[in-house]
């Protein structure tokens, strides 16, 4: 595996479900400098925000820390979220993965964050860890 870059991002993520058919709050499109991921299947809706921006939730799961691999990613590189997963796993680390067109991106629990950049710094990825604000 390649040497990757990923970027530690400050501040903390809600994982949220939505009863299926609920309405996405006003605004949720308009945060900017953050992630925002609404994925619908036959049976839910899931939605990640920043925690400070409040959701009516049937369940939400709080303290959340979002890191992502500098990209883009050539569609073409295999691997990357196996490695990632693995070396977090084989750390006693779980998470929460997600893919978008041009990286990827993991949460780990807040708790776990120390551990997590351990652990990657270890497997020889660059962590960066932004400052929060």
């Amino acid at each position: 595996m390649k040497r990757l870059i990923v970027d530690v991002q400050p501040g903390e993520y809600t994982v949220t479900r939505l009863a299926l058919g609920a309405q996405l709050p006003a605004g949720l499109f308009d945060l900017t400098g953050v992630l925002v991921s609404v994925t619908r299947t036959p049976d839910e809706v899931s939605v990640i925000a920043p925690s400070s921006f409040a959701l009516p939730a049937e369940s939400a799961e709080k303290g959340w820390r979002l890191l992502t691999v500098r990209g883009p990613l050539e569609f073409t590189l295999t691997g990357i979220m196996a490695a990632l997963a693995g070396e977090l796993a084989a750390a006693g680390v779980s998470l929460f993965a997600l893919s978008t067109y041009d990286t990827d991106h993991l949460l780990v629990k807040q708790a776990d964050l120390e551990r997590a950049v351990v652990a990657l710094r270890a497997a020889g990825h660059e962590l960066v860890v932004a400052p929060e604000a």
